[in-house]
């Protein structure tokens, strides 16, 4: 492990692997329900239903993942065999969810959730190993913020790219199935080339020292869940997952019956969302440093809260006004994601050093698990939100809508993720490492005695 900083190379290799995590996290929650509604025809509530099941199995796999590349052992080092099969498999099966073989129809419904489980299962054999790398890459606590950095600044891009183009791609395409087929094979090329990026970006990192793991998953479930700041950061940043997927599964239907602009509306919400992102990275880079992560972290979640509740008053505002809250929106999400991220490898580092165990590969699949959940929930949350607001699905597009249903768009586009992102800032006043807990060079962590203690019963001086 480097204690230092990391050859620019790494930088940027290790961060266009957020080409692929970008896109499969934005794309399915931005137009897969939408995709489902009024494409295919499918009822909300049924749809809601079909978003949320495939995502929610990788609860159980990704876990199961994690020991998988915890154990491996391969001339790719432990982790980076997985980004380059997990991901070449993850754009072919993202293609296949929109492929529409069957037109309109139970059938379609059907299809698109077998597809959609293999794809989750392709994203996890990717995602855990990837998340997993940062807490093997350095040993150093600011080192892993700037790394974060650049990850989380190729992710807004991605979002960006993914999110503003596939929209515009699916009406160049026609609309329909058709405009969606070539859709799936635009986001399915971003995916491969974040993942062949990622695979050859980080051939020449460092992977860490190959150490012991647990003798077995649930051992590691248990260190794992004994960790108190780990647990503190996994409850907060999951449900938060839930309300920033909320956002992006109402992105279309905010933009068609709140706006008023079902044809550039996405595409200039995404661009405030995202925009902003890419320029404030460095901010929130400075406030880490001087404030703390956990302190950036909660600034950031109450900056996106408060964005999200504001923009209620949007059918009483004036379009530029809207857009300029979206952006400040944007701004929250973008400290949220790089403080959240940053902080994970640091608990990582810190049960390492403390048990002498090598069990990344399990957090972060707990990470991803709890993530993935919430993007599922999210998209679920907010078609159960239209189904009791009484919102009318169809084959042939967005049709005319109830007010209850406008009422309801609405509201679950801004009151729901703000009373979800917010309030969830309280579960942090269990994480309380420090820079120098978060440090394997730390001598009071590093002696055998420590580790010995840590190994033998799991515990340290964070857990209850």
């Amino acid at each position: 492990m480097v204690p230092g900083p990391l050859p620019r190379q790494v930088h940027v290799g290790y961060a266009l692997g957020s080409l692929a995590t970008g896109a499969f996290g934005t794309v399915p929650g931005l137009l897969l329900l939408p995709y489902l509604t009024d494409t295919l025809g499918v009822a909300a509530g049924v749809a809601a239903l079909l978003v949320l099941g495939p995502k929610a199995w990788d609860v159980l796999l990704n876990p199961v993942v994690g020991r998988l590349s915890d154990r491996t052992r391969s001339r790719w080092g432990a982790r980076r065999p997985y980004l380059l099969l997990g991901g070449l498999a993850l754009a072919g099966s993202f293609a296949a969810i929109f492929a529409g073989p069957f037109g309109p129809g139970p059938a379609a419904g059907a299809y698109v959730a077998v597809a959609f489980l293999v794809t989750a299962t392709a994203f996890a054999f990717f995602q855990v190993p990837y998340v997993a790398m940062p807490a093997e890459l350095t040993g150093d606590h600011a080192e892993r913020t700037r790394l974060m950095s650049w990850r989380i600044a190729v992710l807004a891009l991605a979002i960006l790219v993914s999110g503003a183009l596939a929209p515009m791609v699916v009406t160049a395409g026609g609309d329909g199935l058709a405009g969606h087929r070539w859709m799936g094979l635009f986001v399915a090329a971003l995916i491969a080339v974040g993942a062949l990026g990622a695979f050859l970006g980080t051939r020449s990192a460092p992977t860490g020292t190959v150490a012991a793991t647990e003798p077995s998953l649930r051992a590691q479930l248990a260190v794992a869940g004994r960790a108190r700041a780990f647990r503190a950061l996994l409850l907060c940043f999951v449900i938060q997952s839930v309300g920033v997927a909320t956002i992006l599964a109402g992105v279309n239907y905010f933009a068609g019956h709140v706006l008023r602009d079902p044809g550039t509306g996405p595409t200039l919400l995404f661009a405030c969302f995202v925009g902003p992102a890419l320029l404030v990275m460095p901010v929130w880079t400075r406030v880490g440093a001087r404030l703390g992560k956990r302190a950036g972290l909660v600034a950031a979640s109450l900056l996106l809260a408060v964005g999200a509740l504001a923009l209620v008053t949007a059918p009483v505002l004036p379009a530029v006004a809207t857009y300029a809250v979206v952006a400040l929106i944007g701004c929250g999400y973008a400290g949220q994601q790089v403080f959240a991220l940053a902080m994970l490898p640091d608990c990582i580092a810190y049960d390492t050093a403390r048990t002498g165990r090598r069990q990344a590969g399990v957090f972060t699949g707990l990470w991803t698990a709890g993530e993935t959940l919430g993007l599922a929930l999210g998209p679920g949350l907010y078609g159960l939100v239209l189904h009791l607001s009484g919102y009318v699905s169809s084959a042939t597009g967005s049709v005319a809508q109830p007010d209850s249903a406008r009422l309801g768009i609405l509201l679950g586009f801004t009151v729901l993720p703000a009373l979800l992102i917010g309030p969830a800032t309280l579960l942090l006043r269990g994480y309380h490492l420090t820079p120098a807990d978060a440090s394997p060079s730390t001598p009071a962590r590093s002696t055998p005695t420590a580790v010995r203690t840590g190994a033998a019963d799991g515990l340290g001086k964070e857990d209850t």
